[in-house]
């Protein structure tokens, strides 16, 4: 049960960055302002929406899970450490603490259940 509750709240968060990096003005001038060119923002959305679809779907072999927890991983370190050199506030890191918690929660409750 902790796993699935985990990793949907991870999907949830992955796919509200994913929309918000396609259409939300605020986030698109954001990731800008970080430094970041306007393509790479559009490859990590992409990137976002398939590792949800390898994170939920059972099927997908755990090695491959992996891969898209590595990958989510490095999606939250590149965030708070942006965040942290821009001088954002400290709420944006916490709350990339946070994400990260909840990446690795998911992560060790997938091992559980194999």
């Amino acid at each position: 049960m902790i796993y699935w509750i985990s990793t949907i709240l991870l999907s949830v968060i992955l796919l509200w960055s994913a929309y918000t990096y396609f259409f939300q003005a605020s986030a698109i001038k954001g990731f800008r302002e970080l430094g970041f060119p306007d393509f790479f923002r559009i490859q990590l959305a992409i990137m976002k929406v398939i590792a949800v679809c390898i994170l939920l779907i059972p099927l997908v072999p755990l090695q491959v899970k992996e891969w898209a927890y590595a990958g989510v991983g490095c999606f939250f370190i590149t965030a708070l450490i942006a965040h942290i050199v821009h001088k954002d506030s400290i709420a944006i890191s916490i709350l990339l603490v946070f994400f990260i918690a909840i990446l690795a929660l998911s992560n060790i409750y997938l091992h559980k259940l194999n």
